[in-house]
């Protein structure tokens, strides 16, 4: 890491529900940004980092869909949909739209809207469920997981919900797509050798490889920035413990990244800072949940103390590599 100023983002839990806070990464004090007193779950950056969305059941209702400004001086609904759950928000790579997953019309369907709320498309019309939409890096496509053929598979579609092609065809679930940075590749977890491994693909469909082959269940594939290489979590079948691995993108030279006999990763998948040069993770190391950023290089780890809060969860960096974002429950009140 650099010596610039880290600054991180995440959700804590006063009275035990969710709300977004930032923090300095040496654990200073935090700053509150939504005042909710609700359950608050952050899905994610903007692509220029200037907001936030995020998933609420602000006032009682079912989850929304909120976007806030990184100080929290302007929060707007964009759902407005109080007896509906609206989840799983991505950010489209321009910024100006979200995809998201709604059961406004009976079961979980996949949407998009403008960031201002406008113009609500439902995408996908089938009486199965869809879960997990991914944005293609050039935004034209959209990856997700249904489950209309009987089991999870994945799928691709334009952006305005037509062409809709399967790519994979397994009597295996097939799980978590993910784009290649240049978006000629998916990622995704399949337990079509038995247990969960990480996969490649084509963004067609074709030259679907196996990255891994272990025992242990390999899953939460992530691209590094270049392409170059897949990080991911491999636990013990009984899921006693979570380590970090990554491989090539080919599936060769396989490295142990963590080797700890508390967890990492237990709670949300390793993230690549954007220079591609540290994973930040979350460990169990000290009876409680940390975020510790590793250098994939040497293999140094820097704790990030934050004492104030606990159940930390689900870390992500932005887009400028300045912040982390990460679930938590704060220790007092503010």
């Amino acid at each position: 890491m650099n010596n610039q100023t880290v600054m991180a983002v995440f959700t804590s839990k006063p009275h035990f529900f969710d709300e977004l806070y930032i923090i300095k990464a040496d654990g200073g004090h935090s700053i509150r940004l939504t005042h909710n007193l609700t359950s608050e779950r952050f899905y994610g950056w903007s692509p220029n980092g200037d907001r936030l969305a995020f998933v609420s059941a602000h006032n009682h209702a079912r989850g929304q869909i909120y976007i806030i400004t990184t100080d929290g001086s302007q929060q707007s609904n964009l759902t407005q949909s109080r007896d509906l759950d609206e989840i799983s928000p991505a950010w489209s790579p321009d910024g100006q739209r979200l995809v998201f997953v709604s059961d406004r019309d009976g079961n979980p369907e996949i949407y998009v809207i403008n960031v201002d709320g406008t113009q609500r498309t439902r995408l996908t019309h089938d009486p199965a469920l869809e879960e997990t939409p991914a944005w293609s890096p050039d935004g034209q496509q959209i990856a997700f997981v249904s489950y209309r053929d009987g089991n999870s598979e994945i799928y691709v579609m334009n952006t305005d919900g037509s062409q809709q092609r399967r790519l994979t065809n397994n009597s295996a679930s097939d799980w978590r797509p993910v784009w290649s940075p240049d978006g000629q590749q998916l990622a995704f977890e399949s337990k079509r050798d038995g247990n969960f491994e990480i996969y490649s693909m084509r963004a067609d469909g074709s030259e679907q490889v196996n990255l891994t082959n272990s025992p242990n269940w390999d899953r939460d594939p992530v691209w590094s920035p270049d392409g170059q290489r897949v990080a991911f979590l491999s636990n013990s079948t009984d899921g006693s413990n979570h380590e970090i691995y990554i491989v090539n993108a080919d599936g060769s030279q396989l490295k142990n990244l963590t080797n700890n006999p508390a967890s990492d990763g237990f709670q949300g998948p390793p993230v690549w800072s954007p220079d591609g040069q540290h994973l930040a993770f979350v460990s169990y190391r000290r009876s409680r949940y940390d975020i510790y950023i590793i250098n994939i290089n040497d293999g140094k780890e820097t704790l990030l103390n934050i004492d104030s809060v606990s159940n930390i969860s689900n870390p992500k960096w932005s887009p400028d590599g300045q912040w982390i974002a990460f679930s938590g429950e704060p220790n007092n009140d503010e």
